[in-house]
């Protein structure tokens, strides 16, 4: 879409409201814009462009780099290297952070220490470690991707990459997208909820532009739900004014919004009106929703204890499930602290505990409402590990430094191919390689596809194209350019969808 024209299109038609609504009073000026603004929830494409299979996401972004090969990647061969060096081949002159380019025992391969199992027993089954047992009852929901790649290797270029589209900063967030391109499937709710749950080792800072809406309308944008306090920032209205109060001063402001709005004919100034009248709104929606006293203990049971304690990776689980009954498009729960330099076993055993119950309770609660069917569930960070130690090695201790060159993500729900593993790592879990073992030649990158492989791009072309939507077709016009959430790349994976 062309913001000129837009503008243009805009203005006439706010123009013509203006004059005929000269001396009506605010409230009438209210309603008119109420039907103009609900008509913006609909989002720009004002349908699909093919049949969907997924009509929301429910995204739960592992923050830090979780180690495939202590959760996902088994990797047998390994066991009898301990200790060895990484042969120069495997590595083949790919870079390496500043943490081990000097290591002065180089690069000592590392075997997880967990045990792993193959689920449902097929050449496609799902290998799981015991790190996660809760959610190995649920492999044969999952399909699992051991062979996503990215380029980026430092964390914040990295998530921003998986988020936005692009390492640098400013580009609309996946979350906005959707917005921008679906709509609300409800008037009363954000298009797009972030949660942060807690967790033992928050290294990594978060920054909102992860959830922003770039150079989209900022009413895109992720709300953030806090778990102390009021969800939403100044959701309870000060003491002593009340809900009559604000609609009086909500419908003054709007006023004055729409008179600037007619001098200027800038759409962010009805981007601010939809947003104040949105808060409005969630003002009652949201206790309603944060309140979870209703939930049976059944429910409680399913999602553990921790679902209790607001803030929780289990509580925010519970919320996201709460959120797409409700009618969310694009839910987010970051849960970071998956940055294991050293300790992994002491790290990542803490942070398994925290997701892994949650995870599994979550398919299966919106398994038996019926939702998982159109629900996606996606799960993953912004690179992986290293198959060789950073730090002191030993077989019970070890830790690995940060890997983009495959690394494991899942998705289940919503169109997916249930319970099959796809694409491979090689016997190292440090290239992606064919069916047989042997190392692709080249590595794979982002300009072509490759069977077996999926680059972040590609992924983010396959969740949009869940949900309806030709991720090349779905562009907003900025600075003379047509930008899109999957740059100039991006190939949708036929092999993942049922």
């Amino acid at each position: 879409m062309n913001p000129i024209h837009e503008q243009h299109l805009l203005s006439t038609r706010r123009h013509l409201f203006g004059k005929a609504t000269l001396g009506l009073g605010t409230a009438a000026l209210a309603g008119l814009l109420a039907d103009d603004l609900k008509a913006e929830t609909t989002g720009v494409l004002k349908g699909t462009h093919h049949p969907a299979t997924a009509k929301r996401v429910i995204y739960l972004f592992m923050s830090g780099g979780p180690s495939h090969l202590d959760m996902w990647d088994y990797k047998p061969k390994l066991k009898d290297m301990f200790n060895q060096q990484l042969p120069a081949h495997v590595r083949d002159g790919q870079r390496v952070t500043g943490m081990t380019a000097n290591q002065k025992n180089g690069l000592p391969l590392c075997p997880s220490k967990y045990k792993f199992r193959r689920y449902d027993n097929n050449q496609d089954g799902v290998w799981v470690s015991e790190l996660l047992p809760h959610t190995a009852k649920v492999a044969k929901e999952l399909c699992v991707v051991n062979s996503t790649f990215t380029e980026a290797i430092n964390h914040d270029p990295a998530i921003t990459y998986i988020q936005t589209g692009s390492q640098i900063p400013g580009r609309p967030s996946l979350g906005a997208w959707l917005s921008y391109g679906l709509g609300s499937l409800n008037d009363n709710l954000p298009h797009y909820v972030v949660m942060h749950a807690r967790t033992n080792f928050a290294e990594q800072s978060l920054f909102n532009r992860l959830w922003g809406a770039g150079f989209l309308s900022s009413d895109h944008q992720g709300i953030l739900m806090r778990s102390q306090g009021d969800p939403v920032l100044y959701l309870s209205n000060p003491a002593g004014v009340t809900g009559k109060d604000r609609r009086q001063q909500l419908d003054a402001l709007a006023t004055l919004n729409y008179e600037q709005h007619k001098r200027f004919a800038d759409p962010e100034v009805l981007a601010r009106i939809r947003q104040h009248e949105m808060a409005y709104r969630m003002q009652t929606s949201v206790p309603e929703l944060m309140d979870l006293s209703m939930e049976t203990d059944t429910t409680f049971e399913l999602y553990g204890e921790d679902a209790k304690t607001p803030g929780t990776f289990a509580a925010c689980c519970l919320n996201a499930r709460r959120l797409a009954e409700r009618g969310v498009r694009n839910i987010q729960i970051f849960h970071r602290g998956w940055d294991a330099h050293g300790g992994l076993p002491r790290e990542h055993g803490s942070q398994c505990k925290d997701v892994d119950q949650a995870c599994a309770a979550l398919i299966m609660d919106l398994k038996q409402r019926g939702m998982l069917e159109d629900t996606l569930v996606v799960w993953g960070g912004e690179f992986g590990r290293t198959a060789y130690c950073q730090g002191t090695l030993t077989r019970e201790n070890y830790g690995r430094d940060h890997h983009p060159r495959c690394f494991t993500t899942w998705m289940a729900g919503g169109g997916i191919k249930p319970g099959i593993t796809y694409g491979r790592s090689d016997d190292y879990g440090y290239n992606i390689a064919h069916e047989d073992g042997t190392p692709m030649t080249p590595q794979p990158d982002a300009s072509t596809w490759t069977p077996g492989t999926m680059h972040i791009h590609d992924r983010n072309a396959t969740i949009l194209h869940l949900l309806g939507i030709d991720h090349k077709k779905l562009t907003y016009r900025y600075q003379g350019r047509d930008f899109r959430l999957t740059d100039v790349h991006g190939h949708v994976i036929e092999d993942l969808i049922a």
